[in-house]
């Protein structure tokens, strides 16, 4: 394989380069359409356990990944509650405890404001109108239930406060304490998203509700809150996003002071990080034309790619830069040369880490399966780079010094003949016995 890639950089150059090209642009276009998700029951096989319990949550018991919405109320939205009432009346003829009694009765009777109720229904039926969505429950569902029970009419809000006051405990920590809270004049929405759902984007989701609510119920959206174990799933993923593009672009700033003090020469360095470059754009431009989602576990392909690919880099150019002091000084016949000693070696370790990676395909964890197919494609990017690309560059650009003018055969070496063996033939007409 080696001779024959030798060959199809010599023969080929300008189609190496051009694909080069190619490539750096599908990738590039490929990583605009990567998305960052993390739906937990995508991560096993539709075949497991896991999966099928967890489908059945999701579809037929209101969904898994809790999602909060929580809405301020205007402290001049309501009718006030005067100062004599909430003091318990004008007079102290009650008793402490029904003079507290009182005071919270008259403050949850003026709270409970018809043009509340509807700002919570209406904020209840757009949440349960979205299509990943499952249950929703907050005040409008007590609004509701209690409609039914009451042969289609609303509750008023002395009926509401009545329920709020008078609800015994056991009930009241059930329907109503966890959607509203009249002191801090706050309702909470707590809505179960369905992860089974294909068309599922967080992000996409957080910040549709939160652009749309306000359009849609006329809510200040500087009073609506959107909170929950969701949010912070999808806080943590773009994050981990943002903060893997500015590393990668500090590594291979790193790697490229690296490749200048190993080589000490800017044109080598330069040289060197361009198959660094195309591996770490490829795995992503794949995974984005694949539509792969990025997560904790396939967010660390680029970080191996570079590492792997920086490795041959070294491998190859060193070997290259060896052979060209004390050879011939043909970049062409160090070329084969290189490929038919380091690039073995290269290859060798490729095959191995592609195939040992591999086995992870037949887990049953899907982040793992992607991990391993993606680190096979890494391997194999990188390899091809380093044994096409970086060699056609060197030979393009000469980095090492101008090449020797010497007549090949009489420079050629006859160790080198004999190594090369049958690829000498195509650099310099050796034949052999």
């Amino acid at each position: 394989m080696t001779r024959r890639l030798a060959v199809l950089t010599e023969r080929h150059g300008k189609i190496i380069l051009a694909s080069g090209l190619i490539l750096l642009g599908l990738s590039i276009a490929g990583m605009t359409r990567l998305f960052v998700e993390n739906s937990f029951i995508n991560y096993f096989n539709k075949t497991t356990e896991i999966y099928r319990g967890m489908t059945v949550i999701d579809r037929a018991l209101g969904g898994t990944t809790p999602l909060e919405v929580l809405v301020d109320f205007k402290e001049e939205g309501g009718t006030p509650v005067p100062a004599d009432l909430a003091q318990g009346g004008p007079d102290n003829t009650f008793s402490d405890f029904e003079t507290e009694f009182e005071a919270e009765n008259k403050k949850a009777q003026y709270w409970f404001t018809p043009q509340k109720m509807d700002e919570v229904e209406r904020i209840h039926d757009y949440l349960d109108a979205i299509p990943e969505t499952g249950k929703v429950l907050s005040l409008g569902t007590m609004l509701k239930v209690g409609r039914t029970l009451n042969q289609g009419v609303s509750l008023d809000n002395f009926q509401m406060a009545l329920l709020y006051n008078d609800l015994p405990d056991r009930f009241r920590k059930i329907l109503l304490s966890p959607y509203v809270s009249v002191e801090n004049n706050q309702v909470r929405f707590a809505i179960r998203i369905r992860d089974s759902d294909p068309t599922l984007r967080r992000d996409a989701l957080i910040k549709r509700i939160r652009r749309e609510l306000p359009e849609k119920t006329g809510i200040a959206p500087e009073r609506i809150h959107v909170a929950g174990l969701m949010v912070l799933y999808n806080n943590m993923l773009q994050s981990l996003f943002s903060s893997q593009i500015l590393t990668l672009g500090v590594v291979l700033a790193a790697i490229l002071l690296m490749f200048l003090l190993l080589f000490r020469s800017l044109k080598i360095a330069l040289i060197a990080i361009c198959p660094c470059l195309i591996s770490v754009l490829s795995v992503l431009g794949f995974m984005g034309w694949m539509k792969m989602p990025l997560d904790m576990m396939t967010i660390t392909i680029a970080s191996i790619s570079v590492g792997i690919a920086v490795d041959d880099t070294i491998h190859y150019i060193h070997r290259f830069q060896h052979e060209f002091q004390s050879g011939s000084g043909r970049y062409v016949t160090m070329m084969h040369l290189c490929h038919g000693s380091i690039g073995y070696a290269m290859s060798y370790t490729s095959v191995v880490i592609i195939v040992g990676f591999s086995i992870l395909s037949l887990s049953n964890f899907i982040p793992s399966v992607y991990f391993g197919l993606l680190t096979g494609v890494a391997m194999l990017f990188a390899l091809s780079a380093n044994l096409c690309l970086l060699p056609r560059l060197i030979i393009l650009i000469q980095p090492f010094g101008a090449e020797s003018q010497t007549p090949l055969n009489e420079a050629h070496k006859d160790k080198n003949c004999r190594f090369l063996k049958r690829t000498c033939r195509i650099s310099c007409g050796h034949t052999y016995d």
